[in-house]
């Protein structure tokens, strides 16, 4: 049986998006460290997916993914390559915002 920290997830406070392995996946990652400075945005590459997260709230603007990705972006492309995602989640047509707001 494995002792990692799974049983305590529940405790975290991580947030972001959960991608399948795509064409834009690289310049989500990019954005998600320009739109989010102050943050330590964590990426967990697992091939077919990739799990990138931060503490609390993690935020992907339009404009930004158009210039990490080199072309014009419809944030409803993003949601296809959605597969899951952690928190509570906020979109409009400049901004994906996912979010979590602890109450332990």
């Amino acid at each position: 049986m494995s002792t990692d920290n799974t049983s305590q997830a529940y405790r975290n406070n991580r947030v972001g998006p959960v991608l399948r392995a795509s064409s834009i996946t690289a310049g989500v990652i990019e954005a998600a460290h320009e739109d989010n400075p102050d943050k330590e945005i964590k990426v967990d590459d697992k091939l077919a997916y990739v799990r990138i997260y931060a503490d609390g709230e993690l935020i992907l603007r339009r404009a930004t993914l158009e210039e990490t990705l080199g072309r014009p972006f419809r944030m409803s492309e993003l949601e296809v390559n959605l597969s899951s995602f952690a928190g509570r989640i906020e979109t409009t047509d400049d901004y994906v915002r996912f979010y979590y707001e602890k109450t332990l």
